[in-house]
């Protein structure tokens, strides 16, 4: 058999060559230095047989990263091992521990178990004690395929490895990994040898998952591990996680009393409380504005519809998963509204349009109800109602270039404006042969070469991603990276030639014939409950004045201050200014950290002097910390403060 190196050049090795010898054959130092290897872009690692003909490349201790996926899963290994020590000290024997899957994932793995006794949180410094000290005995890992009875035989103790053998096809190679003592029935691949995995590990926690993720099995504990090549990463990951805790949407939510989630209302339906309300209209209010300069038009549609409109427009039968069930009204059907386009759809229809009426840009608010899983629910970033900043272009073939880019610079306006600078842009076009697809494939091609054309215009950098469009059409996504180097998937745009065809809409065209107009769906905001919870973490609820729901806070120094507070708050009050007055009997120090607290952004403190000057002293967050500022005149600092909430700045 041959392989082919990264040069290009043939290897010529023995039949069922691994990774390994084609590392001797090219030298000794390389074969001391392999950790793994890509074979056909696929990691595999040094034990497994090689495919002939495979494009190799070899991954060194050079580049470890590269394998993570290995040392992640090899480390799994490790901690499996190590549990059953540490319960071999208890005085259990070995086969008192069962186990189910244990993957990697991303940064990490996990292990599920079946235990004696359950692990406490307390107990994982030792079980990481113990994995060191496995890692410090440099145990190889070797790769053994055997068959079925035999594999059986090997498991026999443990029901749920006996039943992941029985569910797999006849002819399905059987492998087991072993280092050490430890033998566990595996596909790999895995490192080397544990004296060559990384020691920037960590064990995060334990919980209780139902085996196979069916709540009809037994509850096994799950315990999970994050492992990086460098102890910098693994120091950078940790600290992101505290920074997350810091900034979790929902426990600033509580803090600032921006919405809650109440059971007897329901799971996945937020409230809005007052200052939840603020932020969201100040949000709304930009997109208004934003729309107005742009030739959108407002309308509203209701939060149910027939049910052959759904099914008209396509969406009961291709989100049958994710759609309330319907309800009978008057021997009609009717359901909850899981999309506005095909309300918007019929407001198009209600009256005949002609080409010189073309675009018509008619944008909603509207709030829309999508089954989720409880468990899946989180906070505001995955709710059952939401409201999307939704909007339809209904335009002519030769407008649909120059209103999708209006909407690119209308959605790359909303990031920027919210410091969302780092953005990949992907376009979700069919995947070949899914019958999921509706209409023309000419319709698609153009539709797709529009999004395409439109991209490539304004210089933007794209990926394409098939099986990513919408069943009607193709779409551009814009991927957003938090401060936390997560990302979110927000504003949309797509390109749909299908449900004007499914709702047989026309327009009158110049030659006096019905034409079919094509229609733009877009969304900047995405929904504002997903792109609030995401905004509150970006900013750690730290908002910007305009953005804010309590912008300034007028702090009396003595209680002889108070009237002179509450005119200067009247005064803010008319020029539009959020402003209150913290009068209680706390000391002066005590107020401003309540006023940091609930994350003010400007405190306004008077005393004798300003009040006998109509001055202020200031103190206002920055960035960079905090700025303070003395005898600044009041009229000056309100024209100030009102020039940048208008301005948004």
């Amino acid at each position: 058999m041959h392989v082919i190196l990264p040069d290009g050049k043939q290897l010529e090795l023995q039949q069922g060559a691994t990774a390994l010898d084609a590392a001797k054959a090219i030298g000794p130092r390389l074969a001391q230095d392999a950790l793994a290897a890509t074979a056909n872009g696929e990691l595999v690692d040094l034990m497994t047989p090689l495919p002939d003909g495979a494009n190799i490349t070899l991954i060194t201790k050079k580049n470890p990263a590269d394998a993570a996926p290995l040392f992640r899963h090899s480390l799994g290994h490790v901690m499996s091992m190590a549990v059953g020590e540490f319960y071999k000290a208890k005085g259990y024997p070995a086969d008192a521990i069962k186990r189910g899957v244990g993957p990697y994932i991303e940064n990490g793995w996990y292990q599920d178990f079946d235990l004696p006794e359950p692990l406490r949180e307390e107990d994982l410094p030792e079980i990481e004690k113990i994995m060191r000290d496995i890692i410090g005995r440099g145990l190889e890992f070797t790769r053994t395929e055997v068959p079925r009875e035999e594999a059986l035989k090997k498991v026999a103790h443990d029901p749920y490895k006996v039943e992941l053998i029985n569910d797999l096809p006849e002819n399905e190679p059987l492998t087991f990994y072993q280092q050490g003592d430890y033998v566990d029935l595996c596909r790999g691949p895995h490192f080397p040898n544990t004296g060559k995995l990384p020691t920037s590990f960590k064990l995060m926690s334990t919980s209780g998952a139902y085996w196979r993720g069916n709540e009809k099995n037994p509850i096994l504990q799950r315990v999970y591990g994050v492992a990086f090549a460098t102890q910098k990463e693994l120091d950078e990951y940790l600290h992101l996680l505290e920074e997350a805790k810091r900034r979790d949407h929902r426990k600033l939510g509580r803090e600032l009393e921006l919405f809650t989630i109440d059971p007897m209302v329901g799971k996945g339906l937020p409230l809005w409380l007052p200052n939840g309300t603020i932020l969201r209209e100040e949000l709304t209010n930009f997109m208004k504005q934003q729309q107005f300069q742009r030739g959108y038009h407002p309308v509203v549609t209701p939060n149910i519809g027939n049910l052959e409109l759904y099914k008209t427009s396509g969406h009961y039968q291709n989100y049958s998963d994710s759609n309330f069930s319907p309800i009978t009204v008057d021997d009609e059907e009717y359901m909850l509204k899981p999309m506005n386009c095909p309300h918007h759809m019929r407001i198009y229809a209600s009256k005949p349009r002609s080409y010189r009426d073309l675009p018509v840009r008619l944008a909603e608010f509207g709030t829309v109800y999508r089954y989720e899983q409880s468990g899946e629910l989180n906070g505001l970033t995955r709710v059952r109602g939401f409201t999307q900043d939704d909007a339809h272009i209904f335009a002519r073939p030769d407008q649909i270039k120059q209103e999708f880019l209006g909407v690119l610079d209308l959605t790359v306006l909303v990031l920027k404006t919210f410091g969302m600078d780092d953005v990949r842009f992907r376009i979700g076009v069919r995947e070949p042969g899914n019958e999921k697809y509706v209409g023309e494939d000419s319709y698609w091609e153009m539709a797709e070469r529009q999004i395409i054309e439109a991209v490539e215009e304004v210089g933007l950098p794209y990926t394409i991603e098939p099986g990513d469009a919408a069943f009607y059409g193709p779409k551009l996504d814009f991927v957003v990276k938090d401060v936390l180097g997560r990302e979110w998937q927000l504003g949309t745009i797509q390109v749909d030639p299908n449900l004007p065809e499914r709702f047989d809409l026309t327009y009158v065209g110049e030659d006096g014939a019905p034409h079919r107009p094509i229609v733009i769906h877009r969304a900047p905001f995405g929904s504002l409950e997903r792109f609030t919870g995401i905004l509150i973490e970006h900013y750690a609820g730290n908002f910007p004045l305009w953005l804010a729901p309590r912008q300034v806070m007028i702090i009396p120094i003595a209680d002889r201050h108070n009237d002179y507070a509450w005119e200067l708050r009247e005064e803010l009050h008319r020029a539009g200014l959020r402003a209150e007055v913290d009068d209680s009997s706390n000391r002066m120090q005590a107020k401003v950290r309540s006023a940091e607290i609930s994350r003010i952004p400007v405190m306004l403190i008077v005393g004798d002097k300003e009040q006998e000057a109509r001055e202020v002293a200031t103190r206002e967050r920055t960035p960079e910390g905090h700025k303070e500022r003395k005898g600044v005149k009041f009229d000056d600092l309100k024209a100030e403060l009102v020039e940048r909430y208008r301005s948004r700045s």
